[in-house]
């Protein structure tokens, strides 16, 4: 279904974004295109109008990690953002710490081992029966402002790991069993037509899901922060992006960790923290200017051509105090990471 939902939409967005931007094919320099980390069916999608494009007018293509995006996006709107900084991104799919050496070059200090924030508070959010339109977290955000943030005692995960990982799949759970518990019918009556107290219950748990949700983004920030500034005594910058970074009650408490530890922090418009092809335009300039991009594709390339898929792909080699044994990750058929790929055409 995300497939054929891209496939029906690839061809106007893309000509939507020439006619705004008042420019044609023949005007580009070269063609972004992610190519990974993601499904590899909707990636297909792209890459083919990518390369149908660079074909046509025998542009150079550059191939764009989606994560890396995300990081870098901020360096498109804070000029003076400079290398190296520590990035925290944080969305539906995805919690990652890395400190960024420079374009290309990352070094992994946490991920996630199971859920990532932004899918607990979708899910979350769906199980208190929240208007889900404008999405999940900002309607969970909404509601846990009238909630009592100490009212259900939750556990905040993975405290005995002395590490960077992420785990919210536990936390989920919690929230379930939370609902579950009192009773109350999220199902069936949504937030909008539920009584005073039961809205109250439903604010109550928001509150409480939100507060240590957060308190586990904070505890491994503050552990990323300090293996950081061994590593790179210099960081002046704790940047914090993808879809969650908009969440004004996460960036409140990321901003006392980054003040905390004399960072500043930097977080794109909340525009360019959701999924979104400027990001990946914005990559594309970065690595075309240094160099790194792929001559135009060949004429008589075919159109069933098999692209070179990045579904699984590592954006930096892992931090060795990083490494878990309580790491849940499947590992087969893993791409080599994008730092290791570039310092292996550098070299």
């Amino acid at each position: 279904m995300a497939e054929e939902a891209h496939s029906l939409a690839i061809d106007q967005v893309v000509q939507k974004a020439l006619d705004d931007a008042n420019v044609s094919e023949s005007d580009l320099s070269a063609v972004a295109v992610t190519v990974g980390p993601g499904l590899s069916l909707c990636l297909r999608v792209g890459v083919h109008k990518a390369r149908k494009i660079a074909k046509s007018f025998r542009l150079p293509i550059v191939g764009v990690h989606h994560m890396e995006a995300h990081a870098l996006v901020s360096r498109l709107v804070n000029k003076d953002l400079d290398f190296p900084f520590l990035a925290l991104l944080i969305s539906g799919g995805h919690n990652l710490l890395v400190l960024a050496h420079g374009l290309g070059q990352y070094v992994q200090l946490g991920t996630t081992i199971d859920d990532a924030i932004g899918e607990a508070y979708d899910k979350s959010a769906r199980w208190l029966g929240l208007d889900m339109r404008k999405g999940g977290g900002p309607a969970l955000e909404q509601l846990a402002l009238e909630g009592d943030p100490n009212a259900v005692k939750f556990s905040v995960p993975m405290r005995q790991h002395k590490d960077c990982n992420f785990s919210y799949a536990g936390l989920k759970t919690q929230v379930r069993l939370a609902i579950e518990s009192r009773n109350i019918s999220t199902d069936d009556i949504r937030i909008s037509s539920a009584t005073k107290d039961d809205r109250q219950i439903r604010a109550n748990i928001a509150a409480s899901f939100q507060r240590v949700a957060v308190l586990h983004l904070e505890e491994r920030c503050q552990r990323a922060v300090e293996w950081a500034l061994k590593m790179e005594p210099s960081i002046k910058y704790f940047v914090v992006s993808g879809g969650v970074a908009s969440n004004q009650y996460v960036r409140t408490h990321l901003n006392q960790i980054a003040e905390k530890n004399g960072l500043q922090l930097v977080c794109p418009p909340p525009k360019l923290c959701t999924d979104n092809g400027v990001m990946i335009a914005w990559t594309g300039i970065e690595h075309f200017i240094a160099g790194r991009f792929d001559d135009p594709p060949a004429v008589d390339e075919p159109d069933d051509m098999q692209y070179d898929l990045r579904p699984r792909w590592p954006l930096g080699e892992e931090y060795s105090e990083g490494r878990s044994a309580s790491r849940s990750m499947k590992t087969a058929r893993v791409h080599p990471s994008l730092t290791s790929m570039i310092q292996g055409s550098v070299h």
